[in-house]
């Protein structure tokens, strides 16, 4: 076995501040990759019921994060249980207070406005109290900056900064992205990820190339 194992609930030297987040999951509605981490000095392994909001069984949508994520404290992902009614002169929740207020209620004004699942893609990085809206997909090797408001798609490796956050560059250069894509060292045994690190990390595509072609034949 090489590196820590993603099964550790606690794999920074045992402190309690950061968790391989999946080990801390309970609802069949989320689902995390191996080695995604949150890090929180205070309620690190409370991910799923303080950072994970308004996400209510009956709406059915999920929460998708892939694998070597890092997530830094008070991520925040709002779910399409936050959404209120928005087709009359009133959003007030009514039907949620009281029975009376329930007749005549119509779910459709608000199901008909849902935006489906939430989706981070592998290796994106959230700055502290970055917020995720409902529906949005984050894709591979993104940076969200910190106190960022993700309220639409985030291409491949794109640098997002902001409220509402916006992209300000491409970490890369589109055929360096594209092969990255391709590549998906997210996806290689943890023992071939181990064996090309200094490639993974370094800034030298050439080496990462040669790297990525002693893989496919191995």
């Amino acid at each position: 076995m090489h590196g820590p194992s993603p099964d550790i609930l606690h794999p920074f030297n045992g402190e309690p501040h950061t968790v391989f987040l999946k080990n801390v999951i309970t609802r069949p509605t989320i689902e995390v990759g191996d080695f995604t981490y949150y890090n929180d000095p205070d309620h690190a392994t409370a991910f799923e019921e303080r950072n994970v909001r308004y996400h209510f069984d009956f709406v059915g949508d999920r929460l998708k994060i892939g694998r070597f994520c890092a997530l830094a404290q008070d991520t925040t992902f709002i779910m399409n249980g936050a959404n209120h009614a928005m087709t009359g002169f009133s959003t007030f929740p009514f039907n949620i207070f009281a029975d009376e207020w329930r007749e005549g209620f119509d779910p459709a004004t608000i199901s008909d406005h849902l935006r489906g699942d939430t989706i981070v893609e592998h290796d994106v990085w959230f700055g502290t109290g970055a917020t995720v809206m409902p529906g949005v997909t984050i894709c591979s090797g993104a940076i969200i900056g910190a106190h960022t408001v993700v309220a639409s798609d985030v291409p491949p490796y794109a640098v997002v900064v902001g409220n509402p956050g916006r992209v300000m560059r491409l970490r890369f250069d589109e055929d360096t992205i594209e092969r990255l894509l391709e590549i998906a060292w997210w996806n290689w045994p943890v023992e071939k990820i181990t064996r090309h690190l200094g490639a993974i990390r370094g800034a030298d595509f050439a080496i990462l190339e040669q790297a990525t072609a002693e893989t496919e034949i191995s």
